[in-house]
């Protein structure tokens, strides 16, 4: 079965397909974007110049230039606890917390493993790779240390023993082997540190130690001075040591950077732990000390800080994260050269931040990556593939002034590998809504991701002015403005937001600045009831549990009556200030549910806006709204049992009043009413728009603002009665029946989809009109007709009509997706509005243009028109559904799941077809042709583990999918079979051929004297010759699948004879190396047992025949 593991790289899943499907689909992952989840190790290649940081999951996140990406995973899922790079080799080394180490072939555009070797009786502490070397040390916890060979990955028999590397110098075990490295001018010795705080100077060619340093306070790193004559210790209590190699006796010096001095000449206070020194010289002056902690014990609460330590200066730079690693960039590879640092990369829990030190100051380079997906955590996405061309322009635009200024003017530093050759030409946008209330849109074109635009959604919101006024913390985690649900018209550019506190917030697209005043016209309805009420704050009268609806004449007409709002610290409260808004998007209007009797309102459950209509409806888990954004006012207001009329379906149960909700007096509740509020009285008695434009406040304070300072209006919608708030479900334990049985007692039918469209409402009509189709979690579709006033002023004067048309359509479990098709099966889109610019100079005739202007609609056509039909495309959590409209009888049937139950569901576009597309939550994704609902696809891709891939994963148009695999990455996937044939020529290249840079010049005098770097001829000291084998059980060889198999795949193109070819001769000379290998193995054993049988003749010889 294709089950591929959560999170591994899987090349390619081929899949089973209908015989007569014309776009055959494969599942393969693309790219995952994103800052790599729980870092644990870094490594960087300064000749390539190419970063590779690793998780404590198994990944492996590869950086090169922006737009040069790569994630491999090792099988194991092991903690990456090291990477070292094979410097200008394309290729990698990784150290696994499982005690194994892996070879990484990184010439090729998917990264494979070449071998892999496992220790059995060792714990892999540390590893070093020289320049240049093929001879891996392996550092251990028993405190030996061990040799790899790193082309054919097979231990030497060169084994340096913890008692024979310490000998008498200690009485106690020296720990684990924390640092190992070679003296820069003599690659024969070697420094070893174990953690206790000795350090062991080791000449390779005699086996013995030459000196012993010994420190009474724990190692964490060592780092050389590049002429090899002196090292630098840090230590477990903020101290730095500084060793003569000739003088083990003491330090040459001692230094702790942040202790304090006393005045007595002791010894300073002790501080935290340094973690690691890096000492870096440079020819002009004085050399770079970097370190990592060392802070002192008194700094409670103070962030983790990098430490520059530059001559008699010292920076201390703080980070907004605990710091994993840091690496300084230098000029030279060469470890026996001036090092000349120009830059320092510091790896942190949750950020990549790289510093210059060319600068003063120190100033950080602009990350060009896209690693700040999770600034404030995701808690939705949306994904729309093939945009309209003039989007990616337009946001990036108004983006690009948000840009914080103070970075280096300098080139970002990590500039290796080359682009791939792009073939897909149509514009993606991901957007991505966070729990701190903010938007933000991104450029996802060409497998690539980068941030265009951010929008802040609490501006709109009073900040709190203290913290224990939390707004909100009974109902919400803690983020009162984290996004729920999104819709975004990108043809018009109208989005809409919907937050967990139960607000919704309409967005208009702007070029240009604007300030607008907050109207706030609290227009509520409680079972027919209206409130309506211009004001300047919100609610003041306060309620508490016993509080009730008192009816109050107001200005709303008779009937009408003012429903208490509680205390305003329960819920954001809506700026009453001037609210300067910057190009981009700009708030149109805000409505929040308001609380009822001491009780929240339900969160929005569904959402939908459309540009043509000027309509925004959304819904909840006790009815739905439709809100005109035109005319700011509330068109429909009911629970979703008024929507049913007298066709519902269900035995419910009546829901009685609680004693809270009585009204005063024990009146009761006006009856249900379908009539429209009118715009007249919602604004108390502004009739045109013209006085619409003008704020209340800024009337009454005698100072009008200018044309262009609109207003932003607040609808304050009193929810009908809800049900006792449950706690958030994080679990699908959950019942998915849909019986009748299974209906609770407070009937709670929640409104689960939204969607508009131009087509036949009732049935048996014959012209096509404006609809809006509601879905609900008992499986019920209903249709409300939409009758809307002419184009141009009638539009803002005259009211919309609602009416429920009684169209009922029946499926089992919750309706997920809806959407249309013609009488030929093309897609019908919603009708749109094409963007026009709300703040034009000459704003009036600017709008009048474009409101005479016809919407893009897409309009019935005279074959429409003679009767022709339409379909409803209808999925559910269990069953999709195809009906003809307007006859409304079902054409198509499927039952997608029995045993699941479909997670996401959407309707996309791919190969010039249509078809509905599926993410199950026991992980299938299955896709089902339009209008038949034949399966097309079903893959096991994907087992549910987690909620934020349920909340996260949606499909798009042209084969496109993505889901949030962590909390910090965004994975893409794709399941059309041209995306993945041409992915190969779409990723990047890591490895580019670039010239080593020349060794250092050893100079005249050097040469002369034997004054310059002594180098080793290691395979004489370390080859089976010289050191033999090393024992078979210490360690296993496991040949990896990126060999072979990996250049298999590379083999394409222009050079794929040329590769080809090779690959044979490869395959042949293993073949010969395996057989010369078995060879020499029999060569051996002859030879032991001549040896053997020489021995056994020689002790044989003398005697007699009795003796025997």
């Amino acid at each position: 079965s294709l089950r591929p593991r959560m999170g591994k790289a899987v090349p390619k899943l081929c899949v089973c397909l209908c015989a007569s499907c014309t776009a055959p689909f494969y599942i393969c992952l693309t790219v995952r974007h994103g800052f790599p989840y729980q870092p644990s190790a870094m490594s960087f290649d300064p000749v390539q110049k190419i970063l590779a940081i690793g998780t404590q999951t198994g990944a492996l996140r590869l950086f090169g230039r922006p737009g040069v990406e790569c994630y491999c995973q090792h099988d194991s899922g092991a903690a990456v606890i090291q990477l070292q790079f094979l410097i200008n080799e394309g290729a990698l080394v990784s150290a696994l917390a499982d005690d194994s180490i892996h070879l990484w072939n990184l010439r090729q555009k998917r990264p494979a493993v070449l071998h892999s070797l496992k220790f059995n009786r060792e714990r892999i502490t540390f590893c070093h790779l020289p320049f240049q070397s093929k001879w891996l040390y392996i550092g251990t916890e028993r405190g030996n240390i061990h040799i790899v060979n790193v082309e054919s990955f097979t231990l030497s028999g060169y084994v340096i023993m913890w008692n024979k590397a310490i000998e008498l110098s200690s009485k106690a075990h020296p720990g684990p082997v924390v640092h190992i490295s070679d003296n820069p001018m003599d690659e024969g010795k070697l420094i070893i540190g174990f953690e206790s705080g000795i350090v062991v100077l080791w000449d390779l060619k005699s086996k013995k130690a030459d000196y012993r340093y010994t420190y009474d306070e724990a190692i964490h790193s060592v780092a050389w001075h590049h002429e090899g004559k002196q090292f630098i210790c840090s230590h477990s209590d903020g101290t730095l040591t500084i060793w003569n190699v000739k003088s083990p006796g003491k330090p040459a010096q001692t230094i702790t950077p942040h202790g304090k001095q006393p005045k007595d000449g002791k010894k300073p206070e002790p501080c935290k732990p340094i973690l690691k020194v890096e000492y870096k010289t440079t020819r002009a002056g004085d050399p770079f000390m970097i370190l990592s902690g060392g802070l002192s014990y008194d700094t409670v609460g103070r962030r983790p800080c990098l430490t520059v330590m530059h001559g008699k200066s010292t920076a201390v730079l703080e980070m907004d994260y605990p710091i994993v690693d840091f690496l300084t960039l230098c000029e030279t590879p060469y470890p026996n050269d001036f090092q000349e640092p120009y830059a320092v990369v510091v790896l942190l829990e949750k950020d990549l931040v790289v510093i210059d030190l060319a600068q003063n100051g120190y100033p950080i380079f602009e990350n060009p990556y896209p690693l700040t997906i999770h600034e404030s955590p995701v808690t939705c996405c949306e994904y729309f593939a093939d945009c309209p061309v003039d989007i990616i322009p337009a946001l990036y635009s108004v983006g690009s002034r948000q840009k914080r200024q103070g970075y280096s003017k300098k080139e970002w530093p990590i500039s290796g590998g080359n682009w791939g050759l792009g073939t897909q030409s149509y514009p993606e946008i991901i957007i991505t809504g966070h729990a701190d209330g903010s938007v933000k849109f991104w450029d996802a074109s060409a497998i690539m991701l980068q941030v265009l635009y951010k929008l802040k959604t609490a501006k709109v919101f009073e900040k709190s002015r203290n913290k224990e006024d939390k707004p909100c913390t009974d109902i919400v985690d803690e983020d009162p403005f984290a996004i729920q649900i999104m819709s975004w018209c990108a043809e018009s550019r109208m989005l809409c937001v919907a937050g967990v506190s139960a607000h919704v917030i309409v967005y208009r697209f702007s070029k240009q600045e604007v300030t607008t005043e907050v109207v706030q016209v609290s227009a509520g309805e409680s079972y027919g009831t209206v409130a309506v009420r211009p004001c300047g704050g919100l609610h003041t009268a306060a309620a508490g549990p016993s509080s009730s609806l008192e009816a109050t004449p107001t200005v709303g007409g008779p009937g009408a009556c003012v429903i208490p709002s509680p205390t305003p610290t329960l819920c954001p409260r809506v700026r009453s200030a001037p609210l300067k808004q910057s190009p981009g998007y700009q708030v149109e209007l805000v409505v929040q549910l308001v609380w009822v009797s001491g009780e929240p309102p339900q969160q929005v459950t569904s959402l939908a806006v459309n540009s043509s209509y000027g309509l925004m409806a959304f819904g909840n888990s006790n009815g739905l709204a439709i809100v005109d954004y035109l005319q700011k006012t509330v068109l429909l207001n009911l629970g979703t049992v008024e929507l049913y009329g007298s066709n519902d379906p269900y035995q419910r149960q009546p829901r009685s009043p609680r004693k809270s909700r009585q009204p005063s007096g024990g009146k009761e509740p006006a009856a249900v009413t379908f009539e429209p509020v009118s715009p007249h009285s919602s604004l108390e008695g502004s009739t045109t728009s013209e006085d619409r434009c003008k704020s209340p406040t800024s009337v009454q304070d005698g100072c009008c603002t200018s044309l262009l300072c609109l207003p932003t209006v607040l609808l304050s919608v009193c929810p009908l009665r809800a049900a006792p708030p449950d706690a958030r479900d994080t679990s699908f334990s959950r019942s998915r029946s849909s019986s009748v049985t299974s209906i609770d007692k407070e009937a709670r039918e929640a409104i689960t989809a939204l969607h508009f469209a131009d087509t036949f409402a009732r049935k048996g009509e014959n012209c096509a009109a404006p609809t809006l189709w509601v879905g609900t979690s008992l499986g019920t579709v209903l249709a409300v007709a939409l009758s809307l006033p002419p184009a141009g002023e009638q539009r803002l004067l005259q009211p919309v009509i609602v009416s429920p048309s009684g169209t009922q359509i029946r499926l089992k479990g919750s309706i997920l997706r809806m959407a249309f098709l013609d009488s030929v099966g093309a897609i019908l889109p919603p009708a749109h509005e094409a963007w026009y610019e709300p703040n034009a100079p000459d704003e009036r005739e600017e709008r009048e243009k474009a409101r005479k202007r016809r919407p893009v609609s897409v309009s019935p056509s005279a074959s429409q028109e003679l009767g022709e039909i339409h379909y409803a495309v209808v999925c559910s959590e269990k069953q999709a559904k195809v009906l003809a409209l307007p006859s409304q009888s079902c054409v198509f049937k499927h039952n997608i799941t029995e045993t699941s139950f479909v997670l996401r569901s959407d309707v996309v576009q791919m190969s010039g077809s249509v078809c509905v597309t599926c993410f199950c939550a026991n992980g299938h994704i299955m896709a089902l042709s339009l209008p038949s609902l034949r399966p097309l696809l079903d893959v096991n891709y994907l087992p549910l583990t987690d909620m934020r891939i349920a909340r996260t994963f949606c499909f798009s148009n042209n084969g496109q999918a993505m889901y949030l695999t962590s909390p910090t990455e965004i994975q893409r996937i794709t399941y059309s079979q041209e995306t993945c044939e041409n992915l190969q020529e779409m990723l990047g290249e890591l490895f580019t051929p670039v010239e080593t840079p020349e060794a250092p010049n050893r100079g005249f005098f050097k040469g002369l004297f034997g004054g310059g770097a002594q180098s080793l001829d290691r395979e004489e000291l370390f080859g089976e010759s010289a050191a033999g084998k090393a024992s078979r059980s210490l360690a296993q060889h496991i040949p990896g699948p990126g060999g072979i198999e990996g250049m298999k795949g590379a083999a394409s193109g222009v050079v794929g004879e040329l590769a080809r070819a090779r690959i044979a001769l490869d395959e042949r000379g293993q073949k010969l190396s395996e057989l010369e290998e078995r060879t020499a193995a029999m060569m051996a054993s002859a030879d032991s047992f001549s040896k053997h049988a020489h021995d056994m003749m020689l002790k044989c010889k003398d005697k007699k025949w009795y003796q025997f």
